[in-house]
């Protein structure tokens, strides 16, 4: 892929998504660059250790940039969208969002034991396992079914599918 595209990932609470992206992402990196958004959306994430220099520098309020030989990290105190935040990261080739259900990317939504039909009018695609009993449910025919536990049909899927940004 020439260009840099993007794909997001949704469900409820506990469904997978997290481990999902995980996995894709392990296998993308080998041949490509991947960068990953995951929304938190209850602001519950902890980013540092209090008391030290970059604790201290965020609880300023101002944005922060903590660089080492190894990594950089940005520490914002500001909602981006994602136009900001993909200028900022710039240098991927596929970027993996989790959550954000707002943003028109294409969307595969993860559900295990049940599906939340809520999500069918954001997501192009479901994942399910086994716990997943599909004749419960009538799924749009325009919402492809996938493995949740197959890797290479979801990333064939997303090879497929994921947007031009």
């Amino acid at each position: 892929m020439n260009n840099r595209v993007a794909v997001a990932f949704t469900g409820p609470s506990g469904s997978g998504k997290t481990t999902l992206v995980e996995k894709v992402s392990k296998i993308l990196i080998q041949t490509q660059k991947v960068a990953i958004i995951k929304n938190d959306p209850k602001d519950k994430a902890v980013f540092d250790v209090a008391g030290k220099d970059s604790d201290k520098f965020t609880k300023t309020g101002a944005e922060v940039v903590v660089t080492s030989p190894t990594r950089t990290t940005y520490f914002s105190q500001r909602e981006k969208t994602l136009d900001e935040i993909v200028a900022m990261i710039s240098d991927f080739d596929i970027l993996l969002v989790e959550g954000l259900k707002t943003l028109p990317l294409p969307r595969i939504a993860i559900f295990r034991n049940e599906i939340d039909e809520s999500y069918f009018s954001c997501s192009e695609a479901i994942a399910v396992d086994e716990t997943v009993n599909l004749s419960q449910y009538k799924i749009p025919d325009n919402i492809d079914i996938l493995n949740l536990n197959n890797d290479k049909e979801i990333i064939a899927w997303i090879n497929t599918h994921a947007r031009e940004i």
